[in-house]
Parts: C-alpha cells; sequence; structure tokens
C-alpha cells in the first residue's frame, strides 16, 4: 500500500494547459467513482481548483497507480498523455503525504498562507468520503491534515498580513482611518486590479464605493458587481470632493490626477483628509500630491515595501507549521505502520485457532466416547495453548511496526507462517463489506429521493 499524488499546478503548468483539466463540481463524483474502479486504485480523492487539480490517492503499487491516474487524466480531459506529462508533479509515500498537509494551510499556494484553499480542501474530501471512495486510511488522514490547518490558522499569523498589492492598500487604509464601513471610496479605473481591490473593500465592510472610468460601461459593469455607484470621466472632480480614499488603477500613460488638481480640491473639502493610493504602473497620480495639505499619497513602490515585508512575516509563520506538520506526519506514520500490523495478526491468529479446531475435531472423532465436559475442556485447553504461542510473537509484531524497515519485516513475518492466503481472504471480505455499504447508500439516496419527489409541491 502506498499513497501517491499527481497533479497539474501552477508551479509547473502555464494557466493554458491547467484550464484544461478543471473539473466542475456537478461532475466531481462521477469522475471520482471512474478513478476509484481503475485498477491499483485503492482510495482516492480529486482536488480542483484555479490553480491546481490534483488527484491523491492510495494505491497497491506506485508504478502501476502512476500510470493508471495518468491514464484517467488523458480519458477524462481528452488530451494526450505526451501534452501534460511534462507538467505533472508527482509525489511519493512520505513526500506526498507532506504536501497534503501543506496544500490545505497555504504553504503551496500562490498566495502563501491564504485560507480559501482549506474549504476547497475540506468540500474536495467530504465529495470523495459521500461518492465512497475514501477508506480507513484517507478518513484518518484529511481528518488530521483539516484538523491541522485549522490549527495552523488559529495558532500562528499565517494568514494576519496582506501578500497583495490590492489587499495591502486596503490594510494601508485600515492603518490610517480604523474601520472602513463608514468611509467613501472611489475607485478610479474598472480593470482587474480595480475588482481585486474593490472585492477586499467589500469585506472589509465599505458600503458606499464609486467608481470612475473612461469607459463609463465597463464602470457600470465593474459597480454593479458590488453595489456600488458608476460615474462617468467627467464627473471625477464632482466624487472626489465626496470621498475619504482614492484608489487609482488605470491604464493611462500620463498623471489622471495632478498637484494643481488636488490642491483646488481641498479648499473645496475644507481640507478634509483626503487618502489616495496609486497603485498603477506607469503611476497615474501626481507624485507632488503628497506636498499638499491633508493629502496623502502612496505609490505601489509604498505598498510593495508592506508586502514584502509582510512576505517575510508569513514566512517566519511557515517555519513554526512546518514543525506542526512535521509532529502529526510522525503521528500519521506511527498509526500507519500500526494499521499494517492488523492484518498480519489477525491471520495469524485465524490460522492458529483454524489449526486448533481441526486438532479438536480430530481428537472427537477419534474418542468419540467423550461427554460434553470433557470436550470442553480439550477445547479450552487447546485454545490455550494456542494463545500462549502467540502472545510473544503478537507483542514482537506490533513492536515491529514502529521501527524502520517495518514493512519487510511484517512481509517476513507472513512469509515465515504462511499467511498469504488468510491475508487475500480477508481483503476480499473488507472489499465486500465496502461494496456492501456503497450500495446501501446509494438506496438510501435512491429512497430519500423517491420520497421527495413525492412531495406535494410549496
Amino acid at each position: 500500500m502506498h499513497i501517491l499524488t499527481v497533479g497539474i499546478n501552477y508551479k509547473k503548468t502555464p494557466v493554458h494547459i491547467r484550464e484544461k483539466f478543471a473539473i466542475p463540481i456537478n461532475a466531481l463524483t462521477e469522475a471520482l467513482q471512474e478513478l476509484r474502479q481503475t485498477k491499483s486504485i485503492l482510495e482516492c480523492v480529486i482536488v480542483s481548483t484555479c490553480n491546481r487539480t490534483e488527484v491523491y490517492a492510495v494505491v497497491d503499487q506506485l508504478h502501476t497507480g502512476r500510470y493508471y491516474i495518468k491514464r484517467f487524466l488523458s480519458e477524462t480531459f481528452d488530451i494526450q498523455k505526451e501534452v501534460f506529462e511534462p507538467f505533472l508533479d508527482i509525489k511519493e509515500n512520505d513526500e506526498a503525504v507532506q504536501h497534503i498537509f501543506e496544500v490545505p494551510v497555504g504553504l503551496d499556494s500562490m498566495i502563501l498562507g491564504e485560507t480559501q484553499i482549506l474549504g476547497q480542501i475540506k468540500e474536495a474530501f467530504f465529495t470523495a468520503q459521500e461518492a465512497g471512495t475514501t477508506g480507513t486510511i484517507f478518513n484518518m488522514l484529511f481528518k488530521q491534515v483539516i484538523t491541522t490547518a485549522k490549527k495552523a490558522h488559529a495558532e500562528t499569523d499565517i494568514g494576519q498580513n496582506a501578500v497583495s498589492v490590492s489587499y495591502a492598500a486596503i490594510e494601508l487604509g485600515k492603518k490610517v482611518f480604523g474601520d472602513l464601513s463608514a468611509k467613501k471610496v472611489l475607485i478610479l479605473g474598472a480593470g482587474k486590479m480595480s475588482e481585486l481591490t474593490v472585492k477586499h473593500l467589500n469585506a472589509n465592510g465599505v458600503s458606499e464605493v464609486f467608481v470612475v472610468n473612461r469607459t463609463y460601461e465597463r464602470a457600470v459593469e465593474l459597480a454593479q458587481k458590488f453595489n456600488g455607484q458608476a460615474y462617468d470621466y467627467s464627473q471625477l472632480d464632482q466624487c472626489l470632493q465626496q470621498v475619504d480614499i482614492v484608489i487609482s488603477s488605470t491604464g493611462a500613460n500620463h498623471y489622471v490626477m495632478t498637484k494643481q488638481q488636488i490642491e483646488d480640491m481641498m479648499s473645496a473639502r475644507h481640507d478634509h483628509p483626503l487618502f489616495l493610493i496609486d497603485i498603477a504602473v506607469p503611476r497615474d497620480l501626481d507624485p507632488a500630491i503628497h506636498e499638499v495639505e491633508n493629502a496623502f499619497l502612496y505609490d505601489i513602490d509604498d505598498l510593495n515595501g508592506i508586502v514584502n515585508a509582510n512576505l517575510e512575516e508569513r514566512k517566519k509563520e511557515a517555519v513554526k507549521i512546518q514543525e506542526m506538520i512535521a509532529i502529526e506526519m510522525d503521528e500519521f506514520s506511527k498509526w500507519l505502520n500500526t494499521l499494517g500490523v492488523v492484518p498480519v495478526i489477525t491471520a495469524l491468529r485465524q490460522k492458529a485457532l483454524s489449526i486448533q479446531e481441526e486438532t479438536v475435531q480430530s481428537i472427537l472423532n477419534k474418542c468419540p466416547d467423550l461427554d460434553e465436559r470433557e470436550e470442553k475442556v480439550i477445547r479450552k485447553h487447546t485454545k490455550s495453548i494456542v494463545n500462549q504461542m502467540l502472545r510473544d510473537p503478537i507483542t514482537r509484531v506490533k513492536e515491529l511496526a514502529g521501527e524502520p524497515g517495518a514493512r519487510d519485516s511484517l512481509d517476513l513475518v507472513t512469509e515465515i507462517f504462511a499467511l498469504e492466503e488468510e491475508i487475500k481472504e480477508q481483503e476480499k471480505i473488507e472489499r465486500a463489506q465496502q461494496l456492501a455499504k456503497r450500495i446501501d447508500k446509494k438506496q438510501k439516496a435512491y429512497k430519500e429521493q423517491a420520497v421527495r419527489n413525492e412531495l406535494p409541491a410549496h
């Protein structure tokens, strides 16, 4: 048994390749079940976000697991393996487990420490659980992973410092004004950076957002997304008289706001403070504006300084989280090794008790006149002999699980006691039980759907 991750992510893969592997949420269950039915795949979870599509799998053999996951990706997305193989990020066993721990806490994200990915990992895992494609190993691993991610976000400041320019602009505004919810904000420009900025403003409670753009239709489009107000570029001076904060990000190749313009505006504002953030390159706002009394101007370099300092702080927090993950990985490894012992011990007991039962039956056949009490004594004492003989080997097998090379040691025990057939029989029983559970779950879902269909419409 091995753990394997195979993925397409932002680190190695350009967006024009990455976007071909997106799985809609309504197609995820079918994809999971198709993958689970593939040879070598024992358990699986699929994560599909804008920055990654990754398959996490428990496989019986690494080489066959890799092969069939690649084939699944090729067939599911109708892309030749030769096209995407150079971009694949493949991790095995301990490295794969570490990756699964790092993703939900944001250590593998484009923006270090971002928190959105944790919710996406939880949703992917719960979808896999409902689809019946997880089992003992992934149920334990993902429960531990999600708990660790929550703990990391709660006990460190990994997500507390702004590491994007648009978010840093908002954080800077909060440092100047404190609560932003009562402030009026003017967004000059309606491009991608402006939209990101409005999202952050919205998340911080700002309800009065004015959008000014040379193309009025674009201003309307952006304003409508966030219940803001759109204005034509000719109304810029009118807007400047009303707002507390200006965030500018246009594509102009000249200053769209001058020192003289702001000086004239300040008298109309009765010298009420105006906070200006220029996140455009080339700059939108005349650097001389900072000379105007009660006008506070910051440009992209100021924000980058904040971002870089905050990124260093996040990196320090990431080191703490790596230490937490190392501890959790050690705990999971111990549990996993112990899990490998269970089939061996069960098989050893079954084989010993089977021999004991055959021996008792042989005695009874040769001594047909034994009464019930005598038969019970024979069964009790022969079983006692078996248990005493097994006590030390079972204790030693449990100890082997925590030692280096545990898998090889367990394989040797299996070979010495010739337990292969018993272990195979256990695996058949477990597969049958898992299949029965999935069938029961589907039947229950069908019954619930049938009941809902029979309910009167409201």
